[in-house]
């Protein structure tokens, strides 16, 4: 008891009534009622009123709007604020002023919705910022609620930078600006990135201000393309050229960085109005060059990877950075046209020793074919003058055949050293790329790396022995394997070809030998240095027929001459009796018929 204070007395209390029992009169009731009433706001159902959130938890929201009694709203309705809290005012709509239990009803999410228009047009046009809900994904986007309308929120629209995953954004309040209003459609579209757009601008313009070549920042890797890398410098994108990631070579930039990386970079170039900035990472560690071993020199060797082909060389890295060049003609001691391909491939371990080295101009050249001895050093021990070797032939000209005793070492086997025999107008008669063949070395032009070979000096001379066989005048069997306009190549025995010109195809009926007509052949002439036989068909009949007539003149002139001889013998035998005048003109005339005779 000692803890209670004393309380005055109300100083208008009456008393007397109390104790008489007239404690309230049916007026002063009305009037305290007229009184409670009046301290109340008047309210109707289906009204948007203001109301006072008094409490709350995890279920429920308690707001007091004045009324008798306090209304209580799920606190699902106000899940796009998360925060909400006591003393907040809040708009409420009033379903009911008392229900089966006396209870006040109320809804926040109809107030929001009968009020929902007007505020969204009222934040599109004072470019007003506001809260939302953000309730699912969609296509192409997100959906929020807006004052209680649901709303569309594109994806574009979330992020200044690319958006690659949706859901960790549902169930999140954020603030958006309303940026577009369809009344007829009562559609919504709403923005997040339009929000952070301003603020960026005024970064973006700080950062591009103080931009100076050679300055290094801190940026974010925002997007990888197959050409280099964006990065993000806050609110101001710079490029990476593919070329600028690493002093070696790059085929994918994700070899290097990944999205959202916090990476280091500097400041290359820009142009005047700063839109486009080139970046560089590569330059913020040493060249590689200048960590290459100082003692390295010509000469030594050194191993890498084949990185890029083409066909004039391959391009080896012998360290991230440092690349020497092997030229196709440093690949092989051959002297043939060939593609670097032929010899290796991109990914390849060489080993090559350098040719030339220059730092200054971060150069250097490489040789493969140097780690084998040159063949040509000792060309006459291997292949001395005389010696027989296989060969591979490699290339046809019109004068010849190309081969190749091995890598390196080229011979040619000129065309008249194919065959002995055989008349070549082109080398793919005799022989075909790829094939083998065995020949002899003739010369050695060991200053030019050419090898005189031949082919049919591994046999014995056949012309020696021709030489006895088709001697002029002789009479062969041939036959014609091929017509050319000056004449015609005669196929005679032993492989042997011969050739007759049209006047010596004439046949003894006067028509023209044919095609593959055999005939006989008379040799008039025969070259064994030009390997040249001419042959004629009609000098056979032609003969014949000159010796008969020889002998039919023979035979007549004989008969002749004794036809004489009996008829003049007698009238040199009766006249030999006398001398006179007359027989001495008769003896004359005898005399001189005789020597007319003979002649």
């Amino acid at each position: 008891m000692e803890d209670l204070k004393n309380v005055a007395p109300l100083a208008d209390f009456d008393w007397d009534a109390y104790e008489s029992g007239e404690i309230q009169t049916e007026k002063s009731r009305e009037d305290q009622e007229k009184a409670y009433e009046g301290s109340l706001n008047k309210v109707q159902d289906h009204e948007v009123v203001e109301g006072t959130v008094i409490a709350m938890n995890k279920r429920e929201v308690v707001v007091n709007i004045g009324f008798k009694s306090d209304g209580i709203i799920p606190m699902s309705e106000f899940r796009y604020n998360p925060d909400l809290k006591v003393g907040d005012k809040v708009e409420v709509y009033i379903e009911n002023q008392e229900d089966k239990k006396g209870q006040l009803v109320l809804s926040h999410k109809k107030a929001r919705a009968t009020r929902s228009w007007a505020r969204v047009n009222e934040a599109l046009n004072n470019e007003e910022i506001i809260k939302g809900y953000i309730k699912c994904r969609t296509k192409g986007g997100m959906i929020v609620d807006v004052f209680g309308i649901e709303a569309f929120l594109p994806g574009s629209q979330i992020d200044v930078k690319p958006i690659r995953d949706y859901d960790v954004f549902v169930g999140k309040t954020m603030e958006f600006k309303v940026v577009k209003i369809n009344q007829e459609f009562k559609n919504v579209v709403v923005s997040h990135k339009a929000l952070i757009e301003a603020e960026l601008e005024q970064q973006k313009k700080e950062i591009i201000s103080k931009l100076e070549k050679g300055q290094v920042l801190e940026g974010t890797v925002k997007n990888i393309t197959s050409y280099g890398v964006f990065v993000d410098l806050g609110g101001v994108d710079g490029l990476i050229h593919i070329t600028d990631l690493s002093w070696g070579r790059v085929s994918d930039p994700k070899e290097v960085v990944q999205l959202d990386q916090k990476i280091n970079v500097v400041i290359l170039d820009f142009d005047d109005e700063k839109k486009r900035i080139a970046l560089g990472l590569k330059q913020l560690t040493p060249h590689p060059w200048d960590a290459l071993d100082p003692n390295l020199k010509v000469g030594d060797k050194v191993k890498g990877k084949v990185v890029v082909m083409a066909d004039y060389g391959a391009f080896i890295e012998i360290a991230p950075g440092v690349e020497g060049l092997i030229h196709v003609s440093e690949m092989s001691w051959s002297q043939h046209l060939r593609s670097a391909q032929d010899f290796m491939k991109v990914g390849d371990e060489v080993e090559a020793v350098i040719l030339t080295l220059d730092r200054e101009e971060r150069k250097m050249s490489l040789g493969i074919k140097q780690l084998k001895p040159d063949p040509w050093e000792t060309i006459e021990e291997k292949y001395p003058i005389g010696s027989k070797h296989t060969a591979r032939v490699r290339n046809f000209t019109n004068f010849g055949v190309f081969v190749e005793l091995e890598e390196g070492v080229d011979g040619l086997i000129h065309i008249s050293d194919l065959s002995w025999t055989k008349k070549i107008k082109h080398p793919s008669e005799f022989t075909q790329i790829g094939a083998e063949i065995e020949v002899q070395v003739l010369e050695i032009d060991k200053e030019n790396r050419r090898l005189s070979l031949g082919h049919k000096q591994l046999e014995e001379n056949p012309w020696d022995v021709f030489e006895t066989i088709f001697t002029v005048n002789s009479i062969h069997e041939g036959t014609i394997v091929e017509m050319l306009e000056k004449g015609a190549v005669v196929q005679l025995e032993y492989g042997v070809e011969g050739f007759a010109t049209p006047k010596h195809l004439v046949k003894e009926d006067g028509t023209q030998a044919q095609l593959n007509e055999k005939l006989p052949f008379k040799v008039i002439e025969f070259n064994k240095d030009s390997k040249r036989i001419i042959l004629s068909h009609s000098r056979i009949h032609e003969d014949a027929q000159r010796a008969e007539a020889k002998e039919a003149k023979k035979n007549k002139d004989a008969k002749k001459s004794n036809k004489k001889d009996k008829e003049e013998t007698p009238v040199i035998q009766n006249q030999a009796a006398s001398t006179t005048l007359g027989d001495i003109d008769a003896l004359a005339a005898l005399k001189a018929q005789m020597e007319k005779g003979e002649k």
